[in-house]
């Protein structure tokens, strides 16, 4: 069996009961929490997925699928400016949505410049602030340099060169900054998840740390676990327990874009 994606949606899983309730301690997030279930985070991953698949505009399945599922959770901005509109526009948004959604980019495209290109892609049809899109383009090259073999060092290298993150991989820092400071745009959000994948040694570990840095922390969770997926392998066992929490469309979304693009 292919697999691909299953990192960034149980990372959304796993971290949506936490998202209005932090834990700041990692070992004492309960990974099988009851409160566990998907979020908009996954259902706007699996609408860039659906538009790689079926070779369509980014803006079209994301609207589509995100107004089949309209009650998971979406960012107020996105809902007002974006989701009730007939003929949805960007609306100048730095917010880290753009960046939650966009691994699929990376295991589907072959080379930075085509990555970049579809990142740039997938996020200005919402989140068209320069800030938005660069951190788009940071998590799809961060997930393809992971799936191609590079190691951390030279993730961190071509990340901070390319979009000028400085890049902690200090996790008690991590979690202070992300107390101090909060998620409220992308040049915080997503340099914390990504400094959260190079501190950590493992799938699970990356899991645990992103949604200790509280906040949103399933987005935290779904950013920092694309990225460890592509390191660390997809793991097997995660697609009976991700499957179970989605409903039949975006399972067969999941198990299509894998068959495709997954290892």
């Amino acid at each position: 069996m292919k697999l691909c994606l299953l990192g960034p949606l149980w990372g959304d899983i796993c971290g949506a009961p936490y998202e209005f309730h932090p834990e700041r301690d990692p070992e004492a997030i309960d990974l099988a929490h009851p409160n566990r279930d998907f979020t908009d985070d996954t259902v706007l991953t699996l609408a860039v997925a659906k538009a790689i698949l079926e070779r369509r505009p980014y803006r079209d399945t994301l609207f589509e699928l995100a107004r089949a599922y309209p009650n998971v959770g979406y960012g107020g901005r996105f809902l007002r400016q974006w989701l009730q509109k007939g003929d949805p526009s960007p609306y100048g948004s730095f917010g880290n949505g753009a960046a939650m959604r966009v691994a699929p980019v990376g295991w589907a495209f072959n080379t930075v410049e085509d990555v970049l290109r579809e990142a740039e892609a997938s996020a200005a049809c919402s989140h068209d602030h320069p800030d938005g899109i660069a951190s788009a383009q940071a998590v799809a090259l961060a997930v393809f340099l992971a799936r191609k073999g590079q190691d951390k060092a030279e993730i961190r290298e071509a990340l901070e060169e390319r979009f000028g993150y400085a890049l902690s991989d200090d996790l008690p820092a991590l979690r202070d900054e992300a107390a101090r400071q909060g998620f409220d745009a992308t040049f915080r959000s997503v340099p914390l998840a990504l400094g959260v994948f190079l501190g950590t040694e493992s799938f699970d570990d990356c899991l645990r740390q992103a949604i200790a840095l509280g906040g949103d922390a399933d987005t935290q969770a779904c950013i920092a676990c694309a990225v460890a997926e592509a390191y660390y392998g997809p793991d097997e066992a995660l697609a009976p327990q991700v499957a179970a929490f989605l409903p039949p469309p975006l399972r067969h979304i999941l198990s299509a874009f894998a068959a495709k693009y997954g290892v």
